[in-house]
Protein backbone atom coordinates (compact mmCIF):
# COMPACT_ATOMS: atom_id res chain seq x y z
CA UNK A 1 0.00 0.00 0.00
CA UNK A 2 1.14 3.55 -0.66
CA UNK A 3 0.26 6.55 1.48
CA UNK A 4 1.31 10.18 1.41
CA UNK A 5 2.86 12.11 4.27
CA UNK A 6 -0.48 13.89 4.67
CA UNK A 7 -2.25 10.51 4.94
CA UNK A 8 0.21 9.51 7.62
CA UNK A 9 -0.56 12.67 9.56
CA UNK A 10 -4.34 12.49 9.35
CA UNK A 11 -4.99 8.73 9.00
CA UNK A 12 -2.26 7.17 11.13
CA UNK A 13 -4.65 4.74 12.87
CA UNK A 14 -5.82 3.30 9.55
CA UNK A 15 -2.22 2.98 8.36
CA UNK A 16 -1.23 1.20 11.58
CA UNK A 17 -4.24 -1.12 11.18
CA UNK A 18 -2.99 -1.96 7.70
CA UNK A 19 0.49 -2.71 9.05
CA UNK A 20 -0.93 -4.84 11.88
CA UNK A 21 -2.59 -7.04 9.25
CA UNK A 22 0.90 -7.78 7.89
CA UNK A 23 0.89 -5.38 4.98
CA UNK A 24 3.80 -3.07 4.13
CA UNK A 25 3.09 0.68 3.71
CA UNK A 26 5.29 2.97 1.61
CA UNK A 27 5.12 6.64 2.64
CA UNK A 28 5.62 9.12 -0.17
CA UNK A 29 6.48 12.81 -0.01
CA UNK A 30 5.94 14.87 -3.13
CA UNK A 31 5.44 11.68 -5.10
CA UNK A 32 8.74 10.06 -4.13
CA UNK A 33 9.03 7.13 -1.69
CA UNK A 34 10.56 8.30 1.59
CA UNK A 35 9.85 5.61 4.17
CA UNK A 36 8.52 2.11 4.62
CA UNK A 37 6.42 0.92 7.55
CA UNK A 38 6.59 -2.83 8.12
CA UNK A 39 5.19 -5.04 10.88
CA UNK A 40 7.46 -5.89 13.81
CA UNK A 41 8.60 -9.50 13.97
CA UNK A 42 7.39 -11.62 16.86
CA UNK A 43 9.85 -11.85 19.74
CA UNK A 44 9.76 -15.64 19.37
CA UNK A 45 10.87 -15.41 15.74
CA UNK A 46 13.37 -12.68 16.50
CA UNK A 47 15.28 -14.55 19.22
CA UNK A 48 16.50 -17.54 17.25
CA UNK A 49 19.83 -17.70 19.05
CA UNK A 50 19.76 -18.62 22.72
CA UNK A 51 23.08 -17.18 23.84
CA UNK A 52 23.46 -15.59 27.24
CA UNK A 53 25.88 -13.01 25.88
CA UNK A 54 24.91 -10.34 23.39
CA UNK A 55 25.96 -6.90 22.16
CA UNK A 56 29.42 -5.91 23.35
CA UNK A 57 29.65 -9.14 25.39
CA UNK A 58 29.09 -11.63 22.57
CA UNK A 59 32.77 -11.82 21.52
CA UNK A 60 34.15 -11.65 25.06
CA UNK A 61 35.51 -15.04 26.17
CA UNK A 62 36.34 -13.85 29.70
CA UNK A 63 32.84 -14.27 31.18
CA UNK A 64 30.50 -17.25 31.19
CA UNK A 65 27.50 -15.46 32.68
CA UNK A 66 27.31 -11.74 31.99
CA UNK A 67 24.25 -11.24 34.23
CA UNK A 68 26.11 -12.60 37.24
CA UNK A 69 29.17 -10.49 36.42
CA UNK A 70 27.15 -7.27 36.19
CA UNK A 71 25.24 -8.14 39.38
CA UNK A 72 28.59 -8.54 41.21
CA UNK A 73 29.80 -5.16 39.91
CA UNK A 74 26.60 -3.44 41.08
CA UNK A 75 26.64 -4.92 44.60
CA UNK A 76 28.65 -2.03 45.97
CA UNK A 77 26.28 0.62 44.57
CA UNK A 78 22.93 -0.84 45.50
Amino acid sequence: MKATAKDLRFHSKEILDTVSRGEEVIITFRGKPQARIVPIEDEKQKSKTKTALFGIWKDNDTFDNVHEYVRDIRKGRI
